[in-house]
């Protein structure tokens, strides 16, 4: 069946999943503890979708298109019995491959299982080697060496190539790019660079934070020559450059200087069941009322397709005009929804 597309004829091809609205870390550039501090009030379990109701969504998904899963939070290893879910969603015809992203600090203890139930691949968000910068960028004590024994634990258990997501922040950890390339060059993992994004409302975003993606190239290749590399997919989101050493290769996520809305095949499930047709939304579909009120998996499929092809989101492409905009004038933006709560 041919994948269902929106109105920019973009296709339906990937579903991202957040499993759960709490983390153990308080990255400032997504759950600052100034808004998510003790007194914060995240989700009770029950208005959580169940991993029934989870797996009734990816089905639906797939009758549209959906070929790709991937299990975000908050931090998805916090949800109780993970695998179980990853053990679910593997039995579902039509799904080729299931991935995590995690911030690694319980990657030990779950690797294993996980990749036992099914799991294909994983994501480790880690943004410097730094410990410092590492403590500042994840605002918390947790050891780096935790996050690294993950990292080697997933790729024991048959995760690989594990990806290694740095988010980079201007005058914060900026100064760390080449000591993590130089770490991960000649390892498995691949290492990929994301411009500081805007998502949300807390981070207090501004664009003087945002180390373009020329830039970062720019310093990789003043210590190691590069050479661009074709995508490896249709829609593929981080543009591919290899060593010309042969010590592999690293990726660059440029939403912000050099947008792909026009190739984005990805929708979002929120942990209480909205759906989302882009990270930057400020408003989604509720799913789970529909499936709460006795929808049949005919009912939530049409009503899935129908969100699809109704998306015209493009924020990426229209964000300088935007910003120029509102700067002049003053605008107040649209509200955002927190990275937290609808998965990266």
């Amino acid at each position: 069946m041919p994948a269902t597309v929106d109105r920019l004829q973009r296709p339906l091809r990937d579903l991202r999943i957040s499993v759960t609205d709490r983390c153990n870390l308080r990255c400032p550039y997504c759950m600052p503890r100034a808004v998510f501090g003790a007194d914060f009030r995240f989700m009770n379990r029950s208005e959580l979708l169940s991993f029934e109701e989870i797996v009734r969504v990816a089905r639906a998904g797939v009758e549209h298109g959906v070929r790709k899963v991937r299990l975000t939070g908050g931090e998805p290893l916090l949800r109780r019995d993970l695998a179980s879910l990853v053990e679910m969603l593997a039995q579902v015809p039509g799904i080729e491959d299931i991935a995590l992203t995690t911030n690694g600090t319980a990657l030990v203890a779950h690797a294993q299982t996980l990749a036992q139930a099914g799991l294909d691949r994983v994501t480790v968000s880690l943004d410097a080697l730094d410990e410092d910068a590492f403590h500042s960028m994840s605002d918390t004590r947790y050891p780096l060496a935790r996050v690294l024994a993950g990292i080697d634990a997933a790729h024991d258990a048959g995760l690989s190539p594990v990806k290694i997501n740095m988010v980079v922040r201007r005058g914060v950890n900026d100064h760390c790019v080449l000591e993590m390339a130089e770490y991960f060059r000649g390892r498995a993992e691949t290492l990929r660079f994301i411009e500081y994004m805007d998502v949300g409302e807390s981070n207090g975003w501004s664009i003087a934070e945002v180390v373009p993606a020329s830039e970062l190239i720019a310093t990789i290749e003043s210590r190691w020559p590069l050479e661009r590399l074709p995508p490896s997919h249709a829609g593929e989101v981080a543009s591919r450059w290899a060593y010309r050493d042969g010590a592999g290769e690293i990726g660059v996520i440029h939403s912000v200087s050099q947008p792909f809305c026009g190739g984005c095949t990805r929708a979002r499930l929120s942990a209480d069941g909205t759906l989302y047709t882009c990270l930057f939304a400020n408003s989604g579909a509720d799913l789970r009322g529909l499936l709460r009120d006795g929808a049949d998996d005919a009912e939530l499929a049409q009503r899935l397709a129908a969100v699809w092809e109704g998306r015209s989101d493009r924020y990426s492409e229209l964000r300088a005009l935007r910003h120029a905009r509102e700067e002049q004038r003053r605008e107040p933006h649209a509200k955002r929804i927190e990275m937290s709560y609808i998965g990266g």
